[in-house]
């Protein structure tokens, strides 16, 4: 439980620093509001189309009596749709952070800069620096949709389909969420992917504790746009501090102002 409490204040960290610097939270809403955009269109047609898709994936149903058909049709789009939110969740964060790749590494440098000590740069050009951020999200990105497939057929479960499962996949969205998230600072600090993932798994309800009630307020489509700026602040904090502990795992360290620090690896 205190992990958990950690990783939220490493998010509430992060969404007081950028409105403490209020030239860099305008600096990096204009990503997300691009991204806002482009996901706003595609959840409408998802929205308009399920019906359509779930009724051509069950054909042999065509001949069932009401209200089966309607019920059995109606559980499977939901499905449909809440499958395309749990992905819009996740790849959000994913393509606002390559579209707002310069802007999101100048606020997590920034953010370094404020609070002392080394503040590493890639010594990347852009177009490497996409590539790399490209290919990582992608192989994050494939083992979202593993676990997404994986629930879609377990929301099929009576009960559990409807209780448990929407609880994983909030803890799953809110996982890889984070993943994406530190990548900007840890990939500055030559991190590669196969060392994040293992550094986050070390600190897995630390990750919860950020990631899942940011998944929670990524609900809100406008929402998601105004805490990004302040989501990528708090992941760069709380990326400095886990590379300091994993290098010193005596050494006490927490976002100024917000009580002890997390401990150390369990």
């Amino acid at each position: 439980m205190r992990d958990l409490a950690g990783g939220f204040r490493y998010l509430l960290a992060g969404q007081r620093w950028v409105f403490g610097h209020g030239r860099w939270l305008g600096f990096g809403l204009l990503p997300g509001l691009v991204s806002l955009v482009l996901y706003a269109g595609a959840l409408i047609g998802l929205g308009y189309g399920a019906d359509d898709f779930t009724a051509w994936a069950t054909p042999f149903a065509d001949g069932w009596d009401s209200p089966w058909l309607g019920l059995f049709r109606g559980f499977l789009t939901g499905l449909v749709f809440c499958l395309g939110l749990f992905l819009s969740v996740i790849t959000f964060t994913a393509v606002t952070l390559l579209i707002g790749q310069p802007f999101y590494e100048s606020l997590s440098e920034q953010v370094d800069r404020s609070e002392g000590g080394d503040v590493p740069e890639s010594g990347l050009p852009l177009w490497r620096e996409l590539w790399v951020s490209a290919r990582d999200s992608l192989k994050v990105l494939g083992r979202v949709l593993l676990y997404g497939i994986l629930l879609f057929a377990l929301g099929f479960i009576p009960l559990i389909g409807q209780t448990v499962v929407p609880v994983l996949g909030f803890c799953v969205s809110g996982y890889f969420l984070t993943q994406e998230l530190t990548a900007v600072a840890l990939q500055r600090r030559k991190v590669d992917l196969p060392e994040r993932l293992v550094l986050l798994r070390s600190r897995r309800m630390l990750v919860l504790g950020f990631g899942v009630p940011l998944v929670l307020a990524f609900l809100v489509p406008l929402v998601a746009v105004f805490l990004m700026p302040g989501a990528v602040a708090g992941a760069t904090l709380m990326a400095r501090d886990l590379l300091r502990t994993d290098e010193a795992p005596a050494a006490e360290t927490t976002p100024a102002g917000f009580g002890p620090p997390p401990p150390a690896y369990s």
